[in-house]
């Protein structure tokens, strides 16, 4: 009975009966528990009533597009959401995770690829769990204080110049990681692998997509960054002067 407390349960949303019957099959597979639903009204009802521990949604959904399902269920409840999508426009991307969708894929996508991210995305939510039992149990400071940046690490609270900024998981998580080693230049795949967990698989754009929306949240002026800044062709960092 024990190994059945920890399979996950992934929820595919798509309203291709092929897509989601190739996504069922090699999750399953992978030892997920897999259930399904083919337009979007079913997806937050099942969503909200099942719990699955991560959710794979289209973007292109009947009843219900998938950018205001993901919106409804993060309202609700804290989910990994990968967002399945057929368009590789930016603004797509911008408002999957604009509104705390975790990560992206663009259809075609190769099984293996998705498989993954899944993977990758799972054992974020396991660190960020172990991560916050280990800061109750810590006597330490919580606090990151990096010239006008404050982060509260316990309270996953970001204050720029003493105003309280509204950071989603995944943008505080990049913000924590450049803070913790201010002035030193992080490259894009460091943080691809390290916040988000990817070690062979991700889009770069991601990162540079997160970053920017970051900046428009905490930077007087966006064109000239004065807290996160960017060393060209290298990374990011925070400016600790």
């Amino acid at each position: 009975m024990e190994e059945e407390k920890d399979v996950k349960t992934i929820l595919i949303v798509d309203d291709e009966e092929p897509i989601r019957n190739i996504l069922t099959h090699n999750l399953s597979k992978e030892g997920y528990a897999v259930i399904e639903a083919s337009d979007g009204l079913t997806a937050v009802d099942m969503a909200l009533e099942q719990k699955p521990n991560l959710i794979l949604l289209d973007i292109m959904l009947p009843k219900l597009d998938g950018l205001s399902v993901c919106k409804r269920i993060k309202n609700s409840m804290n989910v990994p959401i990968l967002m399945l999508t057929a368009k590789d426009g930016e603004i797509d991307k911008i408002l999957g995770l604009e509104l705390g969708a975790d990560d992206y894929i663009t259809k075609p996508f190769s099984v293996r690829e998705l498989v993954a991210r899944v993977k990758a995305n799972l054992r974020k939510v396991e660190v960020n769990i172990n991560t916050q039992n280990d800061s109750k149990d810590s006597k330490k400071d919580s606090k990151i204080v990096v010239g006008e940046l404050e982060l509260d690490v316990e309270k996953f609270e970001v204050k720029v110049r003493g105003e309280t900024i509204d950071l989603t998981l995944r943008e505080f998580e990049v913000l924590k990681f450049l803070a913790t080693q201010p002035g030193q230049v992080v490259t894009r795949e460091t943080l691809l692998e390290k916040v988000w967990g990817y070690e062979y698989y991700g889009d770069i754009r991601t990162v540079d997509v997160t970053v920017r929306r970051i900046r428009e949240k905490i930077e007087k002026d966006t064109s000239t960054p004065q807290i996160l800044v960017t060393k060209r062709g290298v990374g990011y960092y925070i400016d600790d002067e």
